[in-house]
């Protein structure tokens, strides 16, 4: 392993599954600023774990995975992002799985981290106002509520641009999250 990876932060995400991630991924596409679309939709649960905890994450992780099945979610509605637009997340179970993960990293998370994130894909960001509001309208127009199941986890080195790959598990388990 390189010295970089070894200094770069650890993002922890939760896998959308085939569908949700191709509509997303489209989305992003169409609205995000392409020199800034670096990365496929994600939905991102922690943002900076210290890179020393890249084997206890990858442990954690695997067993998580491994004890649970698919975790219902639903997309609930648009979101504003202030220079940006994303989808609302509604999943009480995903939430509750994350605060598993808290409780275990605890002690070694970011002030961003130790609060309880509101979940969410971003398919717009850092675009002046206006245009977040203009798509937010469009895109509420015509807005349905999509149920899905998480797939899984991840886990990635951000190394500023493009996120190096550190782990998937998909949900195998057959107990509720």
């Amino acid at each position: 392993m390189s010295p970089a990876i070894n200094r770069a932060p650890l993002i922890v995400t939760a896998t959308l599954p085939g569908d949700v991630q191709a509509w997303a991924d489209r989305l992003r596409k169409a609205h995000f600023p392409p020199e800034r679309n670096h990365l496929a939709a994600h939905v991102t649960l922690f943002h900076a774990l210290p890179p020393s905890l890249l084997g206890e994450a990858r442990t954690l992780l695997a067993r998580l995975a491994g004890d649970i099945g698919p975790v219902a979610a639903r997309i609930d509605g648009v979101m504003d992002l202030g220079a940006g637009t994303a989808f609302a997340i509604h999943s009480p179970d995903m939430l509750d799985l994350r605060a598993q993960m808290a409780e275990a990293f605890h002690g070694m998370l970011s002030a961003q981290d130790r609060g309880v994130p509101r979940l969410h894909v971003t398919v717009q960001n850092k675009v002046l106002r206006a245009a977040s509001i203009a798509l937010q309208q469009d895109l509420a127009a015509s807005f349905i509520p999509r149920a899905f199941a998480f797939a899984g986890l991840e886990l990635h080195h951000y190394r500023g641009g493009p996120w190096e790959a550190a782990g998937h598990w998909s949900f195998r388990g057959k107990r509720k999250a």
